[in-house]
């Protein structure tokens, strides 16, 4: 995969990111648009999503990245390869989610990660971070019962947090009280592999959409 020269950090609350995206037509962009859907926020350069679309054809896969040099080069990778179960879209997940959520059919979203997010390490900076109240009721009105969410991090105050925001939310409920030892899903984002080389420690969550 070709690697392509961006910001590392880009700030959400940016006159430039405040837009919500339009909704999109599902049609157009799956070739059955009714296979269930796993959805990974903060997707960087795509290539956890690639091989997950090429091992489980049966299921759709959209990223959301706020960098938009990324998603291109994402997206034309993806036609190259062929893949019809997979999709990029360039957005602030933080406004655009209910939009891309809403136009979905009903009872597709069933799995979504948030892998290594940017940890915005400053006191000030807290509301950048992804993992905001909002974001969270919002995955809550539309992932399927049952349906489950994947968080890591390599930074242990990051990790704690995201816990803490969906621990909050009455409609999720935490698997496993302790960190999860291995990542239970089939494919590492290269984060993880570059963390693990390195023998630091990887901090995993899963919490379940609790049936109402």
């Amino acid at each position: 995969m070709n690697r392509v020269r961006v910001r590392q950090h880009v700030n959400p609350l940016g006159i430039k990111y405040q837009t919500p995206i339009n909704p999109i037509d599902w049609e157009k962009i799956y070739v059955d648009r009714n296979q269930p859907l796993l959805l990974d926020i903060g997707c960087a350069r795509g290539q956890f999503l690639m091989e997950m679309a090429q091992l489980e054809p049966n299921w759709n896969f959209l990223g959301l990245e706020i960098r938009e040099p990324l998603v291109e080069a994402a997206n034309k990778i993806r036609s190259e390869l062929g893949l019809t179960n997979l999709h990029y879209v360039f957005c602030n997940a933080n406004n655009s989610l209910k939009p891309l959520l809403s136009s979905l059919p009903k009872g597709i979203l069933q799995r979504v990660t948030i892998q290594f997010p940017d940890p915005w390490f400053k006191h000030r900076h807290a509301k950048r971070r992804v993992a905001q109240p909002q974001l969270v009721a919002e995955l809550a009105d539309y992932l399927t019962p049952g349906g489950t969410v994947f968080l890591q991090s390599d930074v242990k105050f990051v990790a704690l947090e995201m816990c803490e925001r969906f621990d909050e939310n009455s409609a999720f409920q935490r698997e496993r009280k302790e960190w999860l030892a291995e990542n239970p899903l089939k494919v590492a984002t290269e984060r993880e592999l570059f963390t693990l080389e390195k023998s630091e420690p990887v901090y995993r969550a899963v919490f379940t959409r609790v049936i109402s």
